[in-house]
C-alpha cells in the first residue's frame, strides 16, 4: 500500500457546503467508529460546522463509567486464595472493559478521543497490576479527554497508575527518580529534545518527590508524604525557587506555551487527518491550531472544533488517508453494518484487537503504539483478514436477515433501488470503503462476488431480482468477506 503524500492545501476556514455521504462518513469514521447508513442519510445535506458543534457538544456532555464497587479496593479486599483472587480480578477487567468496549460504540468523539489519550500519557496494566489503579486511570482520561489540557497534565501524573508506571511512587529526596520528569517533557508536553535541558530534569524530578506513600497493602493509593519531599531551591525551565509538583505545571505551561501547543497540535492532526504532519501543506494548520489552543488556555474542545469544522479536514485528499487501528477495524465493521451484538461480542472485539498488536491499558511501551503503517505489518496483516472474517461469519450465522437489511439500507432511505444489484453492490462497496475501490475492474470483481448466488439464474436478465429474495443475506454476506480483503478496507 502507497503512502499517502499530504497534498491537502485546504485551511482553517470553515467548510460550508452541505454534506455528502462522502464527507459524512468520513465526519464519523474519524469523530467516532463509523456510524449506520441511517446515521449518515441523516447527516446528509447538514451544515458541517452545526454537525461537528454538535457532535463536540454530546462529547462534553457525555458522563465517564461510574466506578464499580472494587474502585477502590486494596489488596486486602480480595479472597487470600490466590486462584479465587485472580478469578476476580480478571471478572472486574472484563467488567470494565465491557463498559468501556460499550462506550466505544456509543460515545463517538468522547472515548475516540479517551483511546487518543490513553496513547499519549500512557501507562501499561501489566506493570502496576491494581484494577482500581485502572479504574482511576481510566476516568481521569474520560474526564479530561475534551477538557483542559492543563489540568489533564496535572491530574494525570497523580494517578496511582501513573505514579507507579514512572516510578513517581519511588522519587524521594535522599534518591530522586528523573523517569517521570523525563517523559513529562518528552512525550507529554514539548516533545524529545525540545524546549528543555538534562538539567531541567533532573531539578523536575526532585520538584516532583515526596508521592511515595504507597501503603503496607498492595494496590493502596498513593499519596504524598511531605517528609520526602526535597524541599532546596531547584531551578526549572529558568524559573527558581522552592518548587513543588503544581509549581512545574505553572512554570512548565507558562514558560513554553508555544511549544506545548504545537506538540500536541500536531499529534492531534496526525490522529484525525493525516498520518504526515512535515508536509508544507499541514504546517500553517498546526500553527493555526496552537495559536488557538493558547488563546483558549489549553482548552481542548475549540481546537478541535475548528479542525473538524475547516475545509482542511473536509478536504478529500484527507479522507481515506489513514489506517484502521485493530479497534477502528472491528468497531466500525459493527458500526457500520448495524448489526447486533451484546457484550460477549464488544469483549470478544477487544480481545481480537489485543491479538493484532492493540490491547488496551497495555501499550508496548512508553511511547505507546505507533499506528499507521506499524498496524499493516507482516505479522498482523494475515490476523486482520482472518479475523474480520470470523466477525462477519459470526455475524452471519447470529442473524442472516441483518444482512439483508444492510443491503437495503446501503440503497438509501427510499430503498428505491433495491431491484438493481449493481447499485446495491456499489453501494454497499462505497459505504465501507471511504473512496470506494481503486478501479473498475475491481468494482466489477466485487459486483461479480455479490451476483454469485444467483449467476445460474436469469433473473439479473429478466429484471425479477431484488433484495428480498431468499438469498440475498448470502449475496452481501459474501461481498462483506471479499471487502474485508481489500487495500481500501484498511483505510478511513
Amino acid at each position: 500500500m502507497e503512502f499517502f503524500v499530504n497534498c491537502n492545501t485546504g485551511t482553517l476556514a470553515p467548510y460550508t457546503t452541505p454534506l455528502d455521504r462522502l464527507r459524512a462518513q468520513h465526519v464519523y469514521r474519524r469523530l467516532g467508529f463509523g456510524a449506520s447508513a441511517e446515521t449518515i442519510d441523516q447527516a446528509i445535506g447538514q451544515n458541517p460546522a452545526t454537525l461537528i458543534n454538535n457532535l463536540v457538544d454530546q462529547a462534553l456532555a457525555t458522563a465517564p463509567i461510574p466506578a464499580p464497587e472494587w474502585s477502590e479496593w486494596t489488596n486486602a479486599n480480595y479472597p487470600e486464595d490466590d486462584d479465587l483472587a485472580r478469578q476476580l480480578r480478571r471478572a472486574q477487567r472484563e467488567e470494565l472493559n465491557t463498559a468501556y468496549g460499550n462506550g466505544l460504540l456509543n460515545n463517538n468523539l468522547f472515548d475516540r478521543l479517551s483511546v487518543f489519550w490513553s496513547n499519549h500519557f500512557v501507562t501499561e496494566i501489566d506493570v502496576y497490576d491494581c484494577n482500581s489503579f485502572l479504574y482511576e486511570y481510566v476516568n481521569c482520561l474520560q474526564r479530561n479527554a475534551l477538557g483542559n489540557f492543563r489540568t489533564f497534565v496535572s491530574e494525570i501524573g497523580l494517578t496511582s497508575a501513573m505514579l507507579r508506571y514512572l516510578d513517581g511512587a519511588f522519587n524521594n529526596r535522599n534518591r530522586p527518580n528523573e523517569n517521570y520528569a523525563r517523559e513529562l517533557y518528552e512525550l507529554f508536553t514539548l516533545g524529545e529534545g525540545v524546549g528543555y535541558t538534562e538539567e531541567d530534569i533532573i531539578e523536575t524530578s526532585r520538584a516532583l518527590t515526596g508521592y511515595v506513600n504507597r501503603g503496607e497493602v498492595g494496590c493502596t493509593k498513593i499519596t504524598f508524604n511531605p517528609e520526602q519531599f526535597d524541599a532546596d531551591p531547584k531551578t526549572i525551565l529558568g524559573q527558581t525557587g522552592n518548587w513543588g509538583y503544581d509549581d512545574v505545571i505553572d512554570i512548565l505551561f507558562t514558560e513554553r506555551a508555544d511549544q506545548i501547543a504545537f506538540f500536541i497540535c500536531k499529534k492531534l492532526y496526525l490522529y484525525f487527518v493525516h498520518p504526515d504532519a512535515l508536509a508544507d501543506e499541514a504546517q500553517p494548520i498546526i500553527n493555526g491550531m496552537a495559536a488557538t489552543f493558547v488563546a483558549n488556555n489549553f482548552e481542548i474542545a475549540p481546537v478541535l472544533r475548528q479542525l473538524f469544522a475547516s475545509e482542511h479536514f473536509f478536504d478529500e485528499t484527507a479522507i481515506g488517508v489513514i489506517i484502521k487501528s485493530p479497534l477502528d477495524l472491528y468497531l466500525n465493521l459493527l458500526k457500520e453494518t448495524n448489526f447486533g451484538y451484546n457484550d460477549g461480542t464488544v469483549i470478544n472485539i477487544l480481545d481480537a484487537a489485543a491479538m493484532i498488536g492493540q490491547e488496551l491499558w497495555d501499550p508496548v511501551d512508553v511511547a505507546g503504539w505507533q499506528r499507521d503503517r506499524a498496524w499493516i505489518n507482516t505479522n498482523f496483516i494475515i490476523g486482520r483478514w482472518l479475523t474480520a472474517e470470523v466477525f462477519i461469519e459470526q455475524y452471519f450465522q447470529a442473524n442472516q436477515d441483518q444482512f439483508r437489511a444492510l443491503g437495503i439500507a446501503a440503497a438509501g432511505p427510499n430503498g428505491a433501488t433495491i431491484n438493481d444489484p449493481d447499485v446495491i453492490a456499489r453501494a454497499i462497496i462505497d459505504k465501507f470503503l471511504p473512496k470506494g475501490l481503486l478501479t473498475e475492474a475491481d468494482y466489477n470483481i466485487a459486483i461479480t462476488v455479490f451476483r454469485e448466488p444467483y449467476e445460474d439464474t436469469n433473473m439479473f436478465e429478466t429484471g425479477s431480482w431484488n433484495m428480498l429474495l431468499d438469498d440475498t443475506p448470502s449475496q452481501v454476506f459474501l461481498l462483506l468477506l471479499h471487502l474485508s480483503r481489500e487495500p481500501e478496507f484498511q483505510l478511513k
